[in-house]
C-alpha cells in the first residue's frame, strides 16, 4: 500500500539535510485506499467544527510535534448530535442506500451525504486500542481527510498516519467526556496493512515471497507495540517515520533473516552528529541464532521540525570501545 502517499502514488521523502545527502530510497508505490492532501498551514485552527475541540486561539507554548500511527474513528460529541445522526441514517435506510451496510460503513455513508454532520462529530486517533488524541484540522477544508479516514477497510487492517502539532487537553464537553490531548493535524494518510507490506520491494536474496511479507508485517507491528509509542517524542517520531517511509529497513530485516539472524533489539538515541539540529540514530541489532553474535546497523533521521527526514541511509553501526 502507498506510504507517504499523495493522491495516487507513494513517494518516500528525499533527504534535505545539507551535511550528508544519501541516495533517496526507492519509493513504495501502490493504489491508495483513501484521499490525502496537505493542509494550508497559514489557516488558523477553527474554534469549532470538525473535532469540536474549541482550541482555536489557545497558547500552545513550545511546539510538540506528533508523527503517530493508529486508527481514526468518529465519535458522537453529544446526545443531540447522536439523535440527528440517527435521523439521517434512518432516512438513508428508507431510501435503500444502507440496507447491507455495516456500522462503520453506515457512519461513512451518512457523513459523505451529510457534511453538516461531519462537521459536528469528533475524530479520535486510537493507538493500540487506546484513545490517544482528538484530531482538529489546521485547515478547515481538510474535513474530507477526516471523512475518508473513517471509511472502513476492505480487509479490516486499517492504519492511519497523523502528522501535526500537539495542543492542550480537550475539555470534557468537546467529545462526550473524552479528555485527551488535541492534535492539530497538517497531514493524514491511510492504508491497509496487508497492502502496505505487499508493496514493500522484496530484496533479491529473499527468495520466499510469503516469508518476507510475514517478516515485514511483524516488523511493522513491532514498531506499533513499542512502549508508550504515541508518536510525540523524538525517538518515536524517528521510528514511526522510518516504519512508513523507508523500505530499506524491511529489506535489511529480511536479508538478515535469510542469514539466520533475527532482530533482537530496536534502539533510538541522539546521534553524535547532533549539534544545532536534532538527529536520532535508529539502531537495529541482529543476533545470530547459532552463535549469538550481534551485528548492528543504523540510520539517521532528522526530527528537528514537524516533518522528519532521512539524513544517512542504513549502514553498519559500531559501538565505541571505552
Amino acid at each position: 500500500m502507498a506510504i507517504e502517499e499523495t493522491r495516487s502514488n507513494a513517494t518516500v521523502e528525499e533527504s534535505a539535510y545539507a551535511g550528508d545527502k544519501p541516495s533517496p530510497p526507492e519509493p513504495i508505490k501502490a493504489t491508495p485506499r483513501k484521499a490525502t492532501m496537505q493542509a494550508n498551514t497559514r489557516t488558523a485552527v477553527p474554534a469549532t467544527g470538525a473535532g469540536g475541540c474549541g482550541c482555536g486561539g489557545a497558547d500552545l507554548g513550545p511546539a510538540t510535534y506528533v508523527y503517530a500511527i493508529g486508527t481514526i474513528s468518529a465519535r458522537m460529541p453529544s446526545l443531540g448530535v447522536e439523535k440527528q445522526f440517527a435521523q439521517a441514517s434512518a432516512q438513508m435506510s428508507r431510501e435503500a442506500k444502507t440496507k447491507s451496510a455495516t456500522d462503520p460503513q453506515l457512519v461513512y455513508d451518512v457523513l459523505k451525504a451529510n457534511r453538516y454532520l461531519a462537521n459536528e462529530l469528533c475524530y479520535v486517533l486510537s493507538i493500540e486500542g487506546i484513545d490517544t488524541y482528538l484530531l482538529a484540522p489546521r485547515d478547515p477544508f481538510a474535513l474530507d481527510l477526516l471523512i475518508e479516514a473513517v471509511k472502513p477497510s476492505t480487509v479490516g487492517l486499517d492504519v492511519d498516519v497523523v502528522v501535526g502539532t500537539k495542543g492542550p487537553t480537550a475539555p470534557a464537553e468537546a467529545c462526550n467526556g473524552l479528555e485527551v490531548p488535541v492534535v492539530i493535524f497538517d497531514r493524514i494518510w491511510s492504508f491497509d496493512r496487508a497492502e502496505f507490506t505487499k508493496a514493500i520491494p522484496r530484496p533479491k536474496d529473499a527468495k520466499d515471497e510469503d516469508k518476507f511479507r510475514a517478516i515485514a508485517d511483524e516488523m511493522f507491528l513491532r514498531v506499533g507495540k513499542l512502549s508508550d509509542n504515541a508518536g510525540a517524542t523524538d525517538e518515536h517520531r524517528a521510528i514511526n517515520y522510518l516504519a512508513v517511509s523507508y523500505p530499506a529497513v524491511y529489506a535489511k530485516v529480511g536479508e538478515m533473516y535469510g542469514r539466520d539472524e533475527y532482530l533482537s533489539a530496536l534502539d533510538v538515541q541522539p546521534s553524535r552528529l547532533s549539534q544545532t539540529r536534532k538527529i536520532m540514530d535508529v539502531i537495529l541489532s541482529f543476533t545470530n541464532r547459532s552463535t549469538d553474535v550481534v551485528e548492528k546497523f543504523h540510520v539517521r533521521v532528522d526530527v528537528t521540525e514537524k516533518y522528519p527526514f532521512l539524513v544517512t541511509k542504513l549502514e553498519p553501526y559500531y559501538d565505541i570501545m571505552r
